[in-house]
């Protein structure tokens, strides 16, 4: 396979929303530069970026699949990825790595609720962006209107490249950088190259002075020249442009049918002649401060961005080459954990197909097999010259599931198999819950936990069930109480005795010394549940030894480990011990920490308890005309609104909502809202169970 150097190396990450045609798009450029047969498609699945099995079995593109093309003495890397959200960490690695994203939208549509989320990522890491408006041949289709909202999203920075056009009954595109019509046959492919026709020259010279007045204003140079010809010239155009989308001040918009070929060739010469490459992009700064330059010259350097095991491979491990050279059998350390890793195969992948080359140079995307130490988001550096690329921040989960094997004797096989999914898709988060002693899953909605179980059945022979996590409630108390407790047991020779009087009340920060006691010690325990317990020893006349006030403190604690109420944390109270008696034999710590415990159990209950259940902070971006049902769904689910925010066309609801009531909620507002909304969440604070819930819970 022929090296290409670094200039002449395109890393391309394609994202849309679902059914924007991303698939087909990469399939049509791989077929037009002559490196496929024939085009496979989503229907047929047959598609070299939609291999998995998953994937044929659900319709949809899941994983970030790498694939390239070459076109025109450039090689560009394409990485296609899935167009939900339940899959965004794949979007959002391939955007990490990526040189040029190219935003595809579905010529019905638009820009989607499933468009602005990618943006989000795309404008947060500044990364250099082409719109593609996809579908312009459907009888449906609405180019002005997807352009409207391509500017709604980017404002006035996003400029037509192209527009379609139908001329006797054929598809065409109107060309404003070259000023030409592209005329195609209905097979699409090579089309005809025409001089644009009268009635559209108007339009599409304005648009061309539009172009070169955007291109004019990122380069210093092209300004002066503007201002001194009044014009530009292509090539002058070309260098304003890529300087535009390098200050993410340029947005081209193109236009194409990927389906029937119409407009890919072009689009491919747009990223070999002005598309950014990795070289021309602003140097990183790594975790120890260091410039990453990328420059062949520099030490290696290689980042990982995606761990994919596959049954017959084992790991696949893919990276960036962000500096140096990458050449088979060479040592790389690796920064997280100084493992030392030896590079023994090398390969371009296409899908699942690999293409094995002697060494990657700078800027190029590759992949090795079984590497030791490596997961994703690690670096693998030469030896001597440790580095450490800035790793990728993943969303936070949305939905929770506790996870039980069908079969007992599938445990550690469940646990080793949800290591490795975590590894391939770190947005899967596996934790276990010792309070509720449930192993946890975490994932970013409902398709993402099918494709999962289908994972652990299909490819790991896991049968799982998933079931609503337990919800980690706090119990505390109302008001004072008083309690003591005798505890006495003889049976021949040394017994147990020991009394304890205890007053408990609610604690809050800042409250003044309990009154009426004469405060000899105080003690506070910050409990790792949260909150407080505040142990004083107002002990007068010696009636209980110095000695014994631990034991009682471990028995209150041990009781507040597992509450009378639902077996929950207690959390916010303080003891004041005051009275009780001992043996001078028979009394020993065991006896205090029992006598201990049941005085407190039994002042809890008498102290009006109440349940405390997490609240979270929710914030909720749904379509104007669906925030209707939206909020009826938030208020049957206890929620507060604490306000709403416009956002272009969406509204934002910001709310406080019970942990407990939002169990299927990411399931409910897709069905809600046609997948047009989105949400996410976090810890807010403990608040008080309502009176009917509470009594539900306990009966439970």
């Amino acid at each position: 396979m022929k090296i290409y150097d670094d200039k002449h190396i395109k890393n391309v990450v394609f994202v849309g929303a679902h059914n924007s045609g991303k698939t087909t798009l990469a399939e049509t450029m791989l077929f037009e530069a002559g490196l496929i047969n024939r085009r496979g498609t989503v229907e047929n699945k047959n598609t070299v970026s939609d291999y998995h099995d998953v994937e044929h079995e659900r319709g949809n593109s899941i994983f970030a699949t790498p694939l390239h093309t070459e076109w025109r003495n450039y090689k560009i890397n394409i990485i296609d990825t899935p167009g939900l959200d339940d899959f965004i960490g794949e979007i959002i690695s391939s955007i990490r790595v990526s040189d040029t994203i190219l935003t595809v939208l579905n010529a019905q549509q638009g820009v989607e609720v499933g468009t602005e989320i990618i943006w989000n990522y795309i404008d947060k890491y500044l990364k250099p962006t082409i719109f593609v408006i996809n579908q312009i041949d459907h009888i449906n289709a609405k180019f002005d209107e997807s352009f409207k909202s391509i500017k709604n999203l980017v404002g006035n920075n996003a400029v037509k490249m192209q527009y379609p056009l139908v001329v006797d009954g054929a598809q065409c595109i109107i060309d404003v950088l070259k000023m030409k019509m592209y005329k195609f046959s209905p097979d699409g492919g090579k089309p005809e190259k025409l001089e644009i026709p009268d009635d559209q020259k108007q339009l599409a010279n304005e648009l061309n002075n539009e172009l070169i007045e955007k291109a004019a204003e990122n380069d210093e140079t092209l300004m002066e020249l503007f201002f001194e010809k009044g014009t530009l010239n292509e090539d002058e155009m070309r260098v304003g442009i890529k300087a535009g989308m390098l200050n993410h001040e340029l947005f081209p918009v193109f236009c194409v049918s990927a389906l029937n070929d119409m407009g890919t060739g072009r689009l491919m010469g747009f990223i070999d002649n002005v598309a950014p490459a990795a070289a021309d992009l602003k140097s990183e700064q790594s975790m120890e401060g260091k410039e990453v330059n990328a420059t062949k010259e520099n030490p290696t350097a290689l980042f990982v961005f995606k761990t994919v095991y596959q049954p017959n491979l084992g790991q696949i491990t893919f990276f960036k080459v962000m500096s140096g050279e990458v050449r088979l059998n060479d040592k790389l350390v690796n920064s997280r954990n100084d493992e030392t890793e030896i590079i023994n195969q090398l390969f371009i992948m296409d899908g699942k197909e690999r293409q094995p080359v002697t060494k990657l140079t700078v800027g190029d995307i590759g992949a090795t097999l079984k590497l030791k130490f490596t997961e994703t988001n690690d670096t693998l550096a030469a030896p001597k010259h440790a580095i450490t690329i800035k790793p990728i921040k993943f969303p936070p989960p949305r939905v929770k599931k506790a996870v039980f094997v069908v079969n007992t004797k599938d445990e550690e096989k469940l646990s080793e198999s949800l290591k490795k999914i975590h590894s391939q898709d770190p947005t899967v988060e596996i934790s276990f819950s010792s309070e509720a002693k449930q192993l946890i899953l975490s994932c970013q909605g409902e398709l993402h936990l099918a494709t999962i179980d289908w994972t652990l059945k299909n490819v790991y022979g896991v049968e799982a069930r998933f079931e609503k996590p337990k919800i980690a409630f706090r119990e505390t108390i109302q008001r004072s109480s008083t309690s003591n407790y005798r505890h006495k047991k003889q049976s021949g020779g040394s017994g147990q005795f020991a009394e304890v009087h205890l007053k408990i009340e609610p604690w809050n920060e800042g409250m003044d010394e309990p009154q009426g006691f004469n405060i000899r010690g105080k003690e506070e325990v910050d409990l790792s549940w949260g909150g407080k317990l505040v142990f004083y020893n107002c002990i007068v006349g010696g009636v209980i030894d110095q000695r014994y006030l631990p034991s009682i403190m471990k028995g209150v604690l041990e009781v507040m480990e597992e509450g009378p109420l639902v077996n929950s944390y207690i959390r916010d109270v303080r003891v004041m011990v005051y009275d009780g008696k001992m043996h001078s034999v028979d009394s020993n710590d065991i006896s205090f920490k029992i006598a201990g415990a049941h005085a407190f159990k039994e002042a809890f209950l008498n102290a009006n308890p109440k349940l405390l259940e997490p609240v979270l902070e929710l914030i909720v971006k749904v379509p104007e005309e669906m925030v209707g049902n939206v909020m009826t769904d938030l208020q049957a689910r206890r929620s507060m609104i604490q306000g709403i925010e416009s956002n272009n066309n969406y509204q934002v609801l910001k709310c406080l909502t019970p942990e407990a009531e939002l169990y299927g909620f990411s399931t409910d507002l897709r069905s809600l809202t046609q997948g047009r909304a989105t949400f996410k969440s976090a810890f807010s604070s403990y608040q008080p169970v309502p009176t009917n819930v509470q009594k539900e819970l306990v009966n439970q």
